[in-house]
């Protein structure tokens, strides 16, 4: 059974992660609450919230985990066209809300969203706090993607994306590799697998593995404060990884 967690204490530990369950994979605690403090301790174990509409907060740490090291990305030959081209440019923490908001609307797929009010209350108290960040992409003036997540140390905890135009979304994620790799982080964690993120580089590694890059790089110095520099800028890749021209798009 799930472990259970006290909602009057947000700083109680988690269980060991070893104990989450194998089926729903990766389901480990039930219940607590969404205060900054609980979330930083989750994330820095390799722990997020995902629960729906009327269900308790549920705690996860799949097995293995989808991570992607910034320097690894790998562009397909379609998006580094239209890098090239210049349709878009990219900023950071310019628009949190609206990414956030954009983020949280219903899937074609599912009908559904796991970004329920609370949930979307508590990441807007972790950017107020420097913790949780965003990037924007631009088209002609007009928000086309975007991407956001939690950092802790070297780490980018990626939570979701959303793209208005096609490649948006995508252009978000190099543009973010880009800069955390100029900045000295290590790694992003992705969560799950999805096919979109296999062509872009990204790589399942044993929790446990995950664990131990968590507990090297999380102790690292943190990047506090507001991400945004005033500009647009073109979306910047990592500088020392050439483009990847690969078929797929």
């Amino acid at each position: 059974m799930p472990y259970l967690l006290d909602p009057r204490n947000p700083q109680a530990p988690f269980p060991d992660v070893e104990t989450a369950e194998w089926e729903p994979d990766g389901l480990l605690a039930i219940g607590g609450d969404l205060s900054v403090t609980r979330l930083v301790n989750a994330y820095r174990r390799g722990i997020f919230p995902c629960f729906s509409a009327g269900d308790p907060i549920l705690w996860w740490s799949p097995d293995p985990r989808t991570t992607l090291f910034p320097e690894r990305l790998r562009i397909s030959r379609t998006l580094h066209k239209t890098l090239r081209k210049g349709r878009f440019g990219a900023t950071m923490d310019r628009d949190f809300d609206a990414v956030i908001t954009d983020c949280a609307q219903p899937r074609a797929e599912s009908g559904g969203t796991w970004l329920v009010p609370e949930m979307i209350a508590a990441y807007r108290r972790l950017h107020r706090r420097g913790v949780a960040h965003s990037v924007e992409v631009w088209q002609d003036g007009v928000l086309a993607g975007g991407f956001y997540g939690v950092t802790i140390g070297r780490v980018f905890f990626g939570e979701s994306m959303f793209t208005r135009i096609s490649d948006a979304s995508k252009v978000a994620l190099v543009h973010l590799c880009g800069r955390l790799a100029a900045w000295g982080f290590r790694l992003i964690d992705c969560q799950v697998l999805t096919a979109h993120l296999i062509r872009m580089g990204t790589e399942q590694i044993p929790r446990a593995d995950f664990i131990r890059l968590l507990e090297r790089w999380c102790s690292s110095p943190d990047r506090p404060g507001s991400w945004d520099d005033g500009r647009i800028s073109l979306p910047l890749a990592p500088a020392n990884k050439p483009v990847v021209d690969v078929t797929e798009s």
